[in-house]
């Protein structure tokens, strides 16, 4: 039974159709996902089917009674929620009919009606809803969604714009509505809350229909997708993935269909001027029929979409940028955050964020020319100005990174939660903010191009082909046809850049980051406010670029598909794993910490002096000490504040080697496959490296000797490092 109908649902604005006659209907317990590129109208479906908006045409029916709630991309809050004391009270007020009920029990009790079989009744009620475990649900949800208990207590009006979001989907889920409609619900969670909510969602028994371009969270919450192609509702059963292979084989069939059609429509055409040439009027006059049914039925072809086509070659420079080191970025007791002198005063922040330029440190490393603005006048910018008004007048060091490198050619992605560290420590390697403490290394011949996530500062150049002729000095032409592939075409490329939406202004950033050749990408959440197809194209990109990635992104599938190896900052650390976004969840679920893989290193590294191994590990490569000639380095700094007390602990740890508890045989056996796997890895690689050595080409090759035996060196090393883990393991074995 359906308990919301969609029929012959049309929506206008002025002469253009956004809607065209969509039918629809969603039954209880249906989980649906609603996708489609932007400005298709899922906001506008959203819209219309919670009521909060009326279609021009066709009509909306809802079952009776029916309670619904509708998360919006941009949030409306209400007074009341506004004005509660605290967030926990905000979110606690969405349970106002399980509140109602217990203030009846409680004048009943009060009243010793206790025995009266209406009080029964209420109470059995308040007991089916949920009622004694209303308050464990509400510090369930707070803190599945990334709510600290420090927050609890803040009042909803001291909270960012995305924070107050979250809170908003936190009241959603308590609220727990018959038919829950979501717009973009991922755009402000971290990995872990994104987990957490896909959990809640798969276990809850009311409908869904969530508008989302994050596939992995579709795969993972939905049986069904509709999507808004060319105005109109297609439907398909199964999860993302099961739509696109049945979308591009629908595709595939229609092309095959609209081809055999237009084949037979030739063929009638001839035969119609055939019998008309040999006056066989009849026959003429039966082709003539066949014709006109034929173009009363024609297949009309679907448009082609516009895709983002981020070009392979800079737009000035030569092309393709220089070869770097082979060492592109190496840390090693770096502690990262803010000085002082950038902790400012609030009106100074909000200055900065509206666009008032701001110099480089002395001796950091300069960001490609292409760096795009780095502000939000909202929410970023009140972020940092609350924190300027609390920012204590020493160092405030954010996390600290043991040892961290990055070989020419890598792609890792940056993961952690919220308020990690994960943008701090990418800031700190674009230079746009200097070391608190240790050593930074920038690599020989390293050129950065650096996309931040906060986005929104003045751009120069009031339109987007003004924005681009004020970057580089090109013509009008070479604008517009570089501007093309970012989807900018025709009028679109004299948009005002104030007036741009997030899509489009996420686009302009990358092309103004696509101008100068670039060896070494730091991009900080490159997907935000892309549509699917944009996003897989960035895929695309970063598949084959050459230059070396740091990507960080809460899109599992863009790091799944791009990112080999991962960096993981958490608890004020930082540390490196060695495999993919799917390994790493599973190593996590089986126990792994940044804190543990740092005491393990320190325990494998005791004994080789002050940065013995890890320099020795690749100091070959290097060809300098941290800071010599050979590679220029960001400049490092002492008198930093006192670290975070997980990162001042972590050393003292690692003095005594802690007897690790027996494993159960399920983790056992992942652990075990993971480690075989890497000692199978290595040892074939040493070999073949070692056969390559005993080449008389590569011995003649100065620069492919030096590459091989530097990464025989680092093969060598993690060779070692495996084997040290398959003993520590064996040592736990159930």
């Amino acid at each position: 039974m359906s308990i919301l109908r969609l029929e012959k649902v049309t929506r206008e604005i002025g002469t253009l159709v956004i809607l065209d006659q969509i039918e629809a209907a969603i039954a209880l317990g249906d989980r649906i996902g609603l996708v489609g590129p932007n400005g298709a109208g899922k906001t506008t479906l959203l819209r219309i089917a919670a009521g909060l908006d009326e279609p021009d045409l066709g009509s909306v029916s809802r079952k009776r009674g029916l309670n619904l709630g509708l998360l919006a991309q941009e949030s409306h809050f209400d007074v009341a929620f506004m004005a509660s004391p605290d967030l926990r009270t905000a979110v606690r007020s969405a349970a106002g009919d399980l509140l109602d009920l217990g203030a009846r029990l409680r004048e009943l009790e009060h009243a010793h009606r206790v025995e009266e079989p209406l009080y029964a009744e209420l109470q059995h009620r308040f007991e089916i809803l949920g009622g004694y475990t209303l308050d464990q649900r509400i510090d369930e949800t707070l803190s599945g969604l990334g709510f600290t208990r420090d927050e609890w207590t803040k009042p909803p009006s001291a909270l960012s714009g995305g924070e107050q979001t979250r809170a908003a989907l936190a009241r959603l889920v308590i609220a727990d509505p018959d038919l829950m409609l979501l717009d973009e619900p991922t755009n402000h969670l971290d990995l872990g809350a994104l987990e957490w909510l896909e959990e809640h969602l798969r276990r809850r028994n009311g409908s869904l229909l969530v508008a989302s371009h994050d596939r992995a969270f579709l795969d993972a919450t939905v049986e069904r997708v509709w999507e808004l192609r060319d105005r109109k509702l297609t439907i398909f059963r199964g999860d993302y993935a099961a739509y696109h292979r049945q979308r591009i084989e629908r595709d595939a069939r229609l092309d095959k269909d609209v081809s055999t059609q237009a084949e037979q429509i030739a063929r009638e055409v001839e035969l119609v001027q055939r019998y008309r040439s040999h006056r066989k009027y009849a026959k003429m006059h039966e082709h003539e029929a066949r014709l006109a049914r034929l173009q009363e039925a024609k297949i009309e072809a679907p448009k082609a979409a516009r895709k983002l086509r981020l070009p392979s070659a800079a737009l000035v420079g030569g092309g393709g940028p220089s070869r770097s080191g082979e060492i592109v970025v190496r840390a090693e007791n770096l502690v990262v955050g803010y000085l002082p002198r950038f902790v400012r005063e609030p009106d100074e922040v909000l200055a900065d964020w509206a666009g008032v330029p701001r110099g480089h440190e002395p001796g950091a490393a300069e960001p490609s020319r292409a760096q795009p603005s780095r502000a939000d006048p909202s929410e970023a910018a009140q972020a940092e100005a609350a924190q300027a008004e609390a920012a204590p007048s020493e160092p405030l060091a954010i996390a600290s990174v043991p040892f961290l490198a990055a070989q020419r050619g890598d792609r890792i992605g940056i993961v952690g939660p919220n308020g990690a560290g994960k943008t701090t420590l990418l800031r700190t390697i674009a230079g746009d903010l200097p070391p608190l403490d240790g050593v930074l290394t920038i690599g020989m011949g390293v050129s950065i191009g650096y996309l931040a996530q906060l986005r929104g500062a003045a751009i120069a150049g009031e339109t987007v082909l003004g924005a681009m002729t004020s970057a580089i000095s090109i013509t009008e032409g070479e604008a517009r046809s570089y501007l093309a592939r970012f989807l900018f075409r025709g009028d679109d490329a004299l948009k005002q850049v104030r007036a741009l939406s997030g899509g489009e202004r996420s686009r302009l950033e990358l092309a103004l980051l696509g101008i100068m050749p670039s060896n070494l990408l730091l991009l900080d959440e490159p997907t935000n406010h892309l549509d699917i197809p944009a996003r897989e194209a960035i895929e695309a990109f970063m598949a084959a670029s050459p230059a070396t990635l740091l990507v960080v992104s809460h899109d599992r599938r863009l790091l799944e598909t791009v990112c080999d190896r991962l960096w993981v900052v958490d608890d004020h650390l930082a540390a490196p794993f060695d495999g993919g976004y799917r390994t790493w969840r599973a190593a996590v679920a089986a126990g792994w910490t940044v804190a543990s893989a740092i005491e393990a290193d320190a325990l494998r590294l005791r004994g080789s002096g002050p940065g013995g191994a890890a320099t020795k590990k690749l100091g070959v490569a290097a060809g300098a000490k941290p800071g010599g000639a050979g590679a220029p380095a960001h400049a490092s700094g002492n008198g930093a504040g006192p670290l975070p007390e997980a990162a001042a602990k972590a050393p003292a740890k690692a003095t005594a080697r802690p007897k690790q508890p027996k494993l159960s045989k399920d983790a056992y056996r992942k652990q075990r496959a993971l480690v075989d796997s890497e000692l199978t890895r290595l040892g074939l690689r040493k070999n073949h490296l070692e056969l390559a050595l005993g080449d008389p080409a590569v011995g003649a090759n100065f620069v492919e000797l030096r590459r091989i035996t530097s990464e025989l060196a680092d093969v060598t090393a993690g060779l070692e490092a495996a084997e040290e883990a398959w003993l520590e393991l064996e040592d736990r074995a159930p």
